[in-house]
């Protein structure tokens, strides 16, 4: 007799212990854009080390470098949208702390992902060609097309790697205890990508929901993940906070400028930041940032 669909609901916790050093975790979303940060605040408070972080980065990959988690960073761009240089990844940069760098075209990041997804060890493209790219990632090789064009002559193309991950974890609106997921935003990014690509995904959402309620009132093809592709759902309210989760919230422009302006200023101004909102659990960093909007009303 069939048991049905297994419960995945898991504790963040429980997500981060199942998490080791040395692993490729990529993390979803799109700069300042529904990151998983309730996640990558867990990982900072963690004993976790030489990682490496694939994503289209935001704050994720500032407070993971800043904190000397990171080996190697496959990124397209590390940005808030209004502070255009993320300041703990520029500052990283800067001091040479993350070991080794890979810097794709955003459209390679995303042909990385799709070979990963497919199971292939690479993809070919054009993006990339005469860039420099190429220059500082020699290890990305160009391939030659098996097939004559209508000139007769056999292109040339980029060999994407492919980006396999042990890990991904993003952020979604609504999921069920099972795994099914959905975005309600404008924009799916590519969630579904990061969690094809990877042995294990981890969603984490504002709201667990009933089956049924994933798409009432929503259109069905925002329904992003299915249970097969998720191995643990983490119910994270306000989790996705300072970045943006549409249309539960809008991205925390004050708070951003707050954490920005420490990452650019001084050990101790950082550490005064830390010590106030990162040195806790999740329910104390939401206390503290309830705290300052209070603060700044």
């Amino acid at each position: 007799m069939s048991k049905g669909p297994r419960d995945k609901r898991m504790t963040i916790d429980e997500v981060v212990g199942d998490l080791k050093d040395g692993m490729t975790i990529g993390i979803g979303g799109w700069g300042p854009r529904r990151k998983p940060m309730a996640l990558v605040r867990a990982i900072l408070r963690s004993d976790l080390k030489d990682l490496t972080i694939v994503s289209w980065g935001g704050a994720d990959v500032g407070l993971l470098a800043r904190a000397g988690k990171i080996r190697k960073l496959v990124f397209a761009f590390v940005s808030l949208d209004s502070v255009p240089l993320e300041p703990n990844f520029q500052k990283a940069r800067q001091e040479g702390t993350i070991p080794e760098l890979v810097e794709l075209d955003e459209g390679m990041f995303q042909t990385g992902l799709r070979a990963a997804a497919q199971r292939l060890p690479f993809l070919p493209m054009r993006a990339g060609l005469g860039s420099d790219v190429l220059v500082n990632q020699p290890g990305i090789r160009t391939v030659t097309s098996p097939y004559a064009g209508p000139d007769d002559q056999h292109e040339e193309l980029v060999a994407v790697p492919a980006l396999n991950l042990d890990v991904a974890l993003v952020h979604l609106n609504r999921a069920d205890r099972h795994g099914n997921a959905t975005y309600l935003g404008p924009d799916p990014y590519f969630d579904d990508l990061f969690a094809m690509a990877a042995d294990r995904c981890y969603v984490s959402v504002e709201q667990v929901v009933d089956t049924a309620g994933l798409t009432v009132d929503t259109p069905v093809q925002r329904l992003l993940l299915s249970r097969m592709m998720v191995t643990g759902v983490v119910e994270t309210p306000h989790g996705a906070h300072f970045t943006t989760c549409t249309p539960d919230y809008e991205r925390d422009e004050r708070f951003q400028r707050a954490y920005a302006a420490a990452a650019s200023g001084t050990d101790e101004e950082w550490a005064a930041f830390h010590d106030r909102f990162l040195a806790g659990d999740e329910a104390a960093y939401q206390a503290a940032v309830a705290a300052f909007g209070e603060e700044q009303a």
